[in-house]
């Protein structure tokens, strides 16, 4: 299979898992799914108020700087080990 075609697994499966896993894990997915998909965050930082959306707004900018290619390769190893986890 192809980089594009094993991302595209890896989401679909990480959708089908059945224990929720942590905060901090979903947000690191998260990241890699957006920095694989649009690359470089692209959008303002959320408001003050808006605690859930600048969180994910900052994971997505630690990964500031990363191919697409290398975030599938990363989500896709990162979804591998939730998959294990937590199916």
């Amino acid at each position: 299979m192809t980089l594009d075609q094993d991302f595209d697994k890896a989401a679909d499966d990480v959708k089908e898992l059945t224990k929720r896993p942590t905060d901090d894990e979903l947000l690191e997915l998260y990241a890699l799914f957006k920095q694989s998909t649009v690359g470089d965050v692209n959008v303002d930082r959320p408001g003050m108020f808006d605690l859930k959306g600048k969180a994910k707004w900052d994971r997505w900018n630690d990964k500031k700087g990363v191919s697409k290619d290398e975030a599938k390769k990363l989500y896709i190893s990162y979804a591998t080990e939730l998959i294990a986890k937590y199916k």
